[in-house]
């Protein structure tokens, strides 16, 4: 596991606010150290897990670690914890992937027990999300396809041929989508203009898995290419493969590359790239709003303690956005 070194100190005007940035550390699953309990804590996104995790060990107030970060996970039986009250136990399927994510805030929000503060996402918003919610832009991503080193399917692809594939269009290719409630998912289908509703159709068989009626197959925890076979191929984060393959995150490439769209290589930070966007931060609105709020010293705005840590945003392989990091305008 590397552990990398950046010696920056940022000083807070009144001087209560520091962003500790002397060891980057390698994500890990959940808080780690002291508080058990942070002040803000969420679920969500398997896209920016790692990254938020980092950030949870690098910002502090008054040099005490205030967000907690909770990994996304398939799993209907193992929980964790968000704060010191047995309310606050929820399993990891509950929040997993950028769609659960916000519902789970959107229900701790509603049922007022403080159990979570924010979501994570690498989704923005959609008409159809919960109300009274913002989501901030703190990093930049870009995703392409991922195949196998020794597999059947080409590395290069034009823009056209990709959609033909995940329109069912070329028969020696079988697309894999991530699972439902993934914002990867959502942003790759966005692309080729593929709706949720044509998939429960049957408009693309290939897209829905064979214990749904289709002709497709299961679908895959997003970011995680060891179960993929030679004929297969899926969307991957080029942020998330960079870290896994330099050891920031957790190393679930298994034998995939990523491969070349329109191209442009799929290189760290290449913004080049055709399929780029935005990862946030989704925040209750109130809390935006008010800047005496934790919520926002952390998320808002470009001079935000998040936004400030681009130290880790970048060895999490993610872009920075420089004035628009902690833009509060998408709101619900």
């Amino acid at each position: 596991m590397n552990r990398k070194k950046a010696l920056i100190a940022v000083a807070a005007s009144a001087g209560a606010l520091s962003l500790m940035l002397a060891t980057v550390p390698t994500a890990s699953a959940d808080p780690e150290g002291a508080p058990t309990y942070r002040e803000l804590a969420g679920a969500g996104s398997d896209t920016t897990m790692d990254l938020v995790n980092a950030l949870s060990q690098v910002v502090k107030i008054n040099d005490v670690k205030v967000i907690g970060s909770y990994n996304a996970s398939p799993s209907t039986t193992e929980t964790f914890q968000t704060k010191d009250d047995p309310n606050c136990v929820f399993t990891r399927a509950q929040g997993n992937g950028s769609g659960n994510g916000v519902k789970l805030l959107a229900a701790s929000i509603a049922a007022g027990d403080g159990c979570l503060q924010f979501a994570r996402s690498s989704s923005s918003k959609k008409d159809t999300d919960p109300t009274g919610l913002t989501w901030i832009p703190f990093a930049k991503d870009a995703v392409t396809f991922a195949v196998r080193s020794d597999g059947s399917v080409a590395k290069s692809l034009s823009i056209a041929e990709l959609t033909a594939i995940y329109k069912c269009e070329t028969p020696s290719v079988v697309p894999v989508l991530p699972q439902l409630n993934s914002g990867t998912r959502s942003f790759w289908l966005g692309r080729f203009g593929i709706t949720e509703d044509q998939i429960a159709a049957g408009t693309y068989p290939c897209l829905l898995p064979k214990s749904a009626g289709g002709q497709g197959v299961e679908y895959t925890q997003e970011h995680d290419g060891r179960q993929l076979k030679a004929n297969e191929i899926q969307p991957y984060s080029i942020a998330v493969w960079q870290a896994q393959a330099s050891g920031a995150a957790a190393d679930r490439r298994g034998m995939t590359v990523l491969g070349v769209l329109e191209g442009k290589a799929p290189t760290l930070l290449n913004t080049a790239s055709p399929y780029n966007r935005n990862v946030f931060n989704v925040v209750p609105t109130d809390k935006v709003t008010d800047p005496t709020s934790t919520e926002y010293t952390v998320f808002v705005g470009k001079d935000s303690l998040i936004c400030q840590a681009t130290e880790a945003i970048g060895q999490q392989g993610f872009g920075t956005l420089g004035d628009t990091c902690g833009d509060t305008n998408s709101r619900s």
